[in-house]
């Protein structure tokens, strides 16, 4: 007889055993919060939602626009410096690759505060909405380079040859071997990363860019009811994010990585 506590061998679990034992971590962690709360005496209050649901709607819709934007944006800058990183003219080459070590090599919170007070007040930009946007597009892009840069490295270079010796030109390499191993090789990571565009957006807020965590933030200084009003912001950044994540992993299950 199985026990119900394992996977098989092969790290797999049956659909209802796998249902039955999520909802039960799920319940044991609501019911850690919940006892957690009750302890320091918090009592939940959602009223505020029917009261403020159309400023918490538009900050959900901002908060949507600005990662669909960032995220179009984050591709045109990512996908160059991927390409740059392994040019042979080396002045390109190092640019892009410094790039990506400040970016990466630093918090997002300070990107936000240099670039647009800095950068953005030197340069005349003073449209909080599109500095945002930009600010979120040059961070992700130096993540999606990455990305991108890692799975050209991992195509076989035996493929490559191989088309040119039976006679592909290179825009027929590029259309027939490379482009459809890298869509399969990038694209489960890309969607991971859009999930993270979404959650970083929220940092936009301490530049008074009025998403959905500034927002919220406004709220809670109207009610004074800053538990009620963070955790339901947790909850609507949940409702963005875990179909996203589970996107991804079906463009995991999917999306071979054979040659």
């Amino acid at each position: 007889m199985r026990n119900p506590l394992l996977a098989d061998a092969d790290g797999r679990a049956r659909p209802i055993q796998a249902a039955v034992w999520y909802l039960v971590v799920i319940v044991l962690v609501v019911l850690f919060f919940w006892a957690s709360l009750a302890m320091v005496g918090v009592a939940l209050d959602f009223s505020f939602v029917a009261r403020f649901q159309v400023r918490i709607l538009d900050g959900l819709l901002l908060t949507l626009a600005i990662s669909a934007g960032s995220l179009v944006l984050s591709l045109v800058i990512g996908l160059p410096v991927a390409v740059g990183q392994g040019s042979r003219v080396l002045p390109v080459r190092y640019l892009c690759d410094l790039y990506v070590k400040l970016v990466r090599g630093t918090p997002l919170l300070a990107q936000i505060y240099l670039f647009f007070y800095v950068v953005g007040t030197a340069w005349g930009v003073e449209n909080r909405l599109v500095a945002g946007i930009v600010i979120l597009s040059v961070f992700s892009g130096a993540y999606i380079a990455e990305i991108v840069r890692g799975s050209l490295s991992s195509l076989d270079a035996g493929q490559l040859e191989a088309a040119r010796a039976v006679g592909f030109t290179r825009a027929q390499t590029m259309r027939y071997v490379v482009v459809p191993q890298l869509v399969s090789r990038t694209l489960p990571a890309l969607t991971g990363q859009f999930a993270s565009i979404v959650k970083d957006s929220s940092l936009l807020s301490v530049i008074a860019v009025v998403e959905l965590t500034q927002t919220m933030r406004e709220i809670s200084a109207t009610t004074f009811n800053l538990f009620g009003t963070y955790l339901f912001l947790a909850g609507l950044y949940l409702c963005l994010t875990l179909p996203i994540m589970f996107v991804s992993r079906a463009f995991e299950r999917r999306l071979t990585y054979a040659h």
